[in-house]
């Protein structure tokens, strides 16, 4: 799970798209052919609005079912965004960028082998299950204001794999540190990881990770993965050190003009 992809890791591919939507799911999923087509309404994430192609020889009309889905988007109010993974055919991003369209976006998909990462005996930080606590530390984590709470809050709803929410909280200053893990089967996915900004470089981050790790573990999970903005890099440091390897990238494109 832990080397650079390769053509051949399609399957590798497929199995984390899989339990990525499982993980983080959008309010309305439809599929053109194996091009799945996410849309959530009352929350702007790219993750949430794009169209998906999970089959690299499923091109044919491309048009077409762009116009369509351009349609669909702006019922939404939403611009239409490809997510260009490995399973995306090469004949589809090359219409595309004759188009016009551009990537503005690269992300990296990590995994790391958790039998081999050495972790705390105990959790430090016990998962909670409270949906409105955790978004309301999220928030605060993230300096945000709580418009999109209401769509968070059907995001968190909606996950059917088992779930903990892990929050570091300062009895004066409130959230500092939060994570998300999603435990699927032998996988467990980290999302929503964040520090305060002040906190950070502070080994809060590494405290709260390591508590997330540690109960995917021995919850059952063998391997974790995560995603993150290629540029992010202090971010991709510390999941460096934790022992994560890029499995794969995808890359958002949007048409220009």
């Amino acid at each position: 799970m832990q080397a650079s992809f390769r053509k051949n890791d399609l399957p590798l591919v497929r199995r984390l798209e899989a339990v990525s939507f499982r993980a983080w799911p959008a309010a309305s999923v439809v599929y053109d052919g194996s091009w799945q087509v996410r849309l959530t309404g009352g929350h702007p994430s790219k993750r949430l609005n794009c169209i998906v192609p999970l089959d690299p020889s499923d091109h044919r009309d491309m048009a077409m079912r762009l116009e369509k889905a351009r349609k669909r988007f702006a019922a939404y109010g939403r611009p239409l965004l490809v997510r260009e993974t490995p399973l995306a055919p090469g004949v589809l991003i090359d219409h595309l960028r004759s188009e016009g369209w551009k990537p503005f976006e690269t992300v990296d998909v990590l995994t790391v082998d958790l039998a081999a990462l050495e972790l705390p005996d105990t959790l430090d930080y016990l998962p909670s299950h409270d949906v409105g606590r955790f978004i309301d530390a999220s928030l605060a984590v993230e300096g945000d204001d709580a418009g999109p709470k209401p769509a968070i809050a059907e995001i968190l709803s909606a996950i059917k794999p088992p779930s903990g929410f892990f929050m570091k909280e300062d009895p004066a200053g409130g959230a500092i540190a939060v994570a998300l893990c999603v435990h699927d089967n032998d996988l467990a996915g980290i999302l929503s990881f964040a520090v305060a900004q002040a906190r950070r470089r502070g080994g809060v981050g590494t405290e709260i990770l390591s508590s997330a790790l540690r109960w995917a573990r021995i919850s059952g999970a063998r391997s974790a993965w995560l995603q993150v903005v290629s540029t992010n890099e202090a971010a991709l440091a510390l999941y460096r050190k934790f022992g994560f390897r890029k499995a794969y990238e995808y890359h958002y494109w949007r048409q220009e003009g």
